[in-house]
């Protein structure tokens, strides 16, 4: 076993020659605070791995009133300096309490203006991206799929000729997951005995889903309400699985509760501070599980596995490849409309008709994928955190970016690893800019 990082070394065997933590007095009470809090927001709690008997004494015990708990988590802050002494896991405990306690704050009737909402749940305040930035990102593509017909047709004319088929979607995957363990493990290195299935599934506003349920073991979810295209699926699957969230949440059950005692990591939590980091670091993996000269010879394979008719031609075939690849970039420039858009919604009070109209137009998605994207930014639980991909991105590109070309894996893995709050990042990096 091996000694916390304010305490004693001490250990509960649970089943087989699986070891438990016992929780200090902070773990404890933090976890203790995140389950009252999921009663009465159902959600916040994304996965939970932490003693059972917490978690009994919880679902047993009477609602504690939100105002309480805003009173739980203020007492938890004040007894962070005398109670914890590493400084990496009192930043990373403060921002996500800071959280908590808004959220509590929340339900008991505070109202706060849309952006103080999100940055004190985030312990970060995203910034509106100028229209002309999409603008450029719309002309990049323009450039790349010519034609007389509006640049959202061309765009869904274009994706719609990489729809893989839903009953080849699981072999797909399986291949994907396979390809994407094998870099990481080389890479980033991999806890043994991890393991993941994934399952297809409708009904959902987002594209998929990792749900994490302790002993190095995930639950990936792929939503096929709308077509899902090959590119997209190499992202998707890269995010969910390897090196996104299943591979960081394996290594932080495996270094930060079994390793360091740190069982306050046992559970997941949303809208806090975590999520930044863990959309950020999913997003940015990408680059690490399809390095870009490798992507084009990738999606011609997938093509083939997929069946697509246009595998039937290997010259066209390299040509959409690298057409595909190409656009990758500007897509994801454009991307960023969805947090305008929160804010348009949220911030300026425009209507559901007026936001829908602000993606068709300015972020050139069709009627039913900016339907789908307005789905999410109105969603109670999410409409604050459409903002953790693109911010937590760049923030963390930055980050990483910050270092020689060949230190970067292992900066990377120390998101995988390490309690990094977001205000931590930008502390390291302007102490290096």
């Amino acid at each position: 076993m091996t000694a916390t990082d304010d305490g004693p070394p001490t250990t509960l065997a649970v089943g087989g020659d699986r070891q438990v933590r016992v929780p200090d007095p902070i773990a404890r009470d933090y976890l203790l605070l995140a389950l009252r809090l999921d009663q009465h927001s159902p959600g916040l709690v994304d996965g939970y791995f932490g003693p059972a008997d917490l978690k009994a004494r919880v679902d047993v015990e009477q609602l504690r009133a939100a105002g309480r708990l805003a009173e739980d988590a203020t007492a938890l802050l004040e007894r962070l300096p005398a109670e914890v002494a590493a400084t990496d896991r009192r930043d990373w405990l403060t921002h996500q309490l800071i959280a908590l306690r808004t959220q509590a704050e929340v339900l008991d009737g505070v109202t706060l203006p849309y952006l103080e909402h999100v940055g004190r749940l985030f312990a970060w305040t995203p910034e509106r991206r100028d229209d002309g930035l999409f603008a450029a990102a719309a002309a990049d593509l323009d450039s790349l799929l010519p034609g007389s017909r509006s640049l959202a047709e061309r765009l869904e004319a274009w994706d719609d000729q990489f729809v893989v088929p839903v009953d080849r979607l699981r072999d797909v995957v399986d291949w994907l997951v396979g390809r994407f363990r094998a870099r990481a493990a080389t890479t980033f290195g991999i806890p043994p005995g991890e393991d993941l299935q994934v399952r297809l599934v409708t009904d959902q506003p987002w594209s998929g889903y990792n749900w994490y349920d302790g002993g190095l073991r995930s639950r990936v979810d792929i939503n096929t309400d709308l077509p899902v295209r090959a590119a997209d699926l190499l992202h998707t699957v890269a995010h969910e699985t390897f090196p996104g969230h299943h591979l960081e949440h394996a290594w932080k059950e495996s270094a930060l509760v079994d390793g360091a005692g740190r069982v306050e990591s046992s559970v997941l939590l949303i809208n806090t501070p975590e999520c930044l980091i863990s959309e950020g670091l999913a997003d940015l993996g990408f680059d690490f599980a399809v390095p870009p000269a490798e992507e084009p010879d990738l999606l011609v394979e997938l093509y083939e596995r997929a069946g697509l008719p246009l595998a039937a031609d290997p010259a066209a075939a390299r040509d959409a490849a690298e057409r595909t690849a190409a656009m990758r970039a500007p897509r994801r420039r454009l991307g960023q409309v969805r947090g305008n858009a929160a804010l348009l919604r949220h911030a300026d009070g425009a209507s559901h008709e007026e936001t829908l109209a602000y993606l068709e137009r300015v972020g050139h998605y069709a009627r039913s994928v900016s339907e789908k994207r307005l789905e999410f930014i109105e969603h109670p639980l999410w409409r604050t955190y459409v903002f953790v991909y693109h911010e937590g991105e760049a923030l963390l590109r930055r980050w990483v970016g910050a270092v020689p070309e060949a230190e970067r894996a292992a900066r990377f893995g120390r998101l995988l690893r390490e309690q990094l709050s977001p205000p931590a990042i930008s502390a390291e990096l302007d102490a290096t800019e």
